[in-house]
């Protein structure tokens, strides 16, 4: 049996499995048929599903609706106030629930306070989104995204610092000395320290 924490004043709805070591706060309701990996920890006044997948080590901050169709991988982190969609063009008198759009959240991508994700796109590994923007666009591993609606500004490392690449189209993290390659528009990690 999985140990996990969620607070007296949340509602966890039956078929739901959630990882040891979870964590989740006030006023939050987690529907049915969702699985929540280990480790991840969800801020106040939060809806999670239905049958919704994330996966361990996630953050997810305070006041996020994560809807069917949203599927979120390792150590990803979602700002304060961040907002999904799963429709393209909802009407409140058309039921359109056989047109939900998968919308991929890659292993550790960071997503700021108040930002839209409009459903159908990926947000590549480690991309950071700024505050306030919108993602109408799939985002490459990597990138750095602001703006509306959204423009890639740069690239980040893993560590989310940005990348500055040198003649040779290689940078280094001054976090970790990681090194990347900016190649055909395109960034890898080849040596981790």
């Amino acid at each position: 049996m999985a140990k996990f924490f969620y607070h007296e004043s949340s509602f966890i709805d039956d078929n739901v499995n959630i990882g040891d070591d979870t964590k989740i706060w006030h006023f939050s309701h987690i529907l049915s048929g969702t699985t929540i990996g280990s480790n991840c920890s969800f801020g106040q006044n939060c809806v999670v599903g239905p049958k919704v997948n994330i996966g361990n080590g996630v953050k997810v901050q305070n006041n996020i609706s994560i809807y069917e169709g949203v599927v979120v991988e390792d150590d990803v982190f979602l700002g304060p106030s961040m907002v999904f969609t799963n429709v393209i063009n909802p009407r409140s008198f058309i039921v359109r629930k056989e047109e939900f759009k998968i919308t991929l959240l890659k292993k550790g991508c960071s997503i700021g306070a108040n930002a839209t994700v409009v459903c159908g796109n990926t947000i590549g590994k480690y991309a950071l989104v700024g505050a306030g923007t919108v993602i109408n666009k799939d985002v490459k591993d990597f990138a750095l995204m602001v703006g509306v609606p959204c423009k890639q500004i740069g690239w980040v490392s893993i560590a989310g610092n940005r990348l500055v690449f040198n003649d040779e189209n290689i940078a280094i993290d001054s976090f970790d000395n990681s090194k990347y390659k900016l190649e055909n528009d395109v960034v890898t990690l080849i040596e981790e320290k």
